[in-house]
């Protein structure tokens, strides 16, 4: 599945600052109370939930920002509206396919919000269906192969990542495929499954000694188009980072690949 996680990656290589702080916690937050409203509001009976709070904590959400999301989730807490899942989907400059998933308790304004991102930046919203047909849901579990510190001087060593033994373990989890990336801490794996098969796959991952980073749902594009033009590929990245900013909208990806070089000059 080499490239097909492009969005994911170029995520990864674009710097984060502390001002998305507040955003990331809002995005995560809903995902608890949805996880918690949708299922039991016990992270241990269920799976969801489980995944979002992992998620909170490693976004560095203190832990009573999490309890209340979760009594928010069970009805414990005030009488919020309801946030409603919905899927949009649009064209970025060249023609790019873009799928965006959104939690929300007003679609008019949320519908608003993301007209104006597409407009400002050489896109459309389009109709329900009109890419969807493009994108494929997939189970990723990420894996986190981070140099460790040893020794008395507390050195960094490198983890040599035994492919034979990913695979071996990929196979046995029921995985469809893996994609070795780079992160900010390091090197990472990211193992594709069927979406009903993710929260086996964690397990079995997890059982065999490996460090479960991160566990998702993603929809993966089943085809790509390469951008050449620079003048699309800065208008691309400036579409992608307003939906991100946006806080309904919990995850946005498209179908365009972006050589590293002209990527990197389209953001400085």
């Amino acid at each position: 599945m080499a490239g097909h996680s492009k969005w994911a990656n170029i995520k990864r290589q674009k710097a984060r600052v502390d001002a998305k702080r507040a955003n990331i916690f809002t995005k995560v937050s809903r995902e608890i109370i949805v996880a918690a409203r949708n299922g039991v509001p016990d992270p241990a009976g269920n799976f969801q939930l489980r995944t979002a709070i992992e998620k909170a904590k490693a976004a560095g959400i203190p832990n009573e920002n999490i309890d209340r999301a979760i009594a928010k989730g069970a009805g414990k807490l005030g009488t919020d509206a309801p946030l409603e899942a919905i899927q949009y989907e649009g064209y970025g400059a060249g023609g790019v396919a873009v799928l965006i998933e959104a939690l929300t308790d007003n679609r008019n304004r949320t519908a608003a919000d993301l007209r104006e991102a597409f407009s400002k930046n050489g896109g459309n919203l389009g109709e329900p269906g009109c890419v969807g047909w493009i994108f494929e849901q997939k189970g990723i579990v990420e894996l986190s192969f981070a140099p460790q510190k040893t020794g008395r001087n507390r050195k960094t060593e490198e983890v040599s990542i035994d492919e034979e033994a990913l695979l071996e373990a990929c196979l046995e989890g029921g995985a469809d495929a893996y994609e070795l990336v780079e992160t900010e801490d390091g090197q990472a794996a990211e193992i594709f499954t069927e979406v009903e098969n993710l929260e086996s796959l964690s397990h079995s991952l997890k059982d065999r000694g490996y460090t479960v980073a991160q566990v998702e749902l993603r929809w993966i594009p089943q085809n790509t188009i390469e951008v050449t033009d620079p003048d699309h590929a800065c208008s691309l990245l400036k579409l992608m980072d307003a939906l991100d900013a946006l806080d309904d909208v919990q995850n946005a990806t498209a179908n365009f690949d972006i050589a590293e070089e002209l990527m990197m000059a389209s953001i400085a």
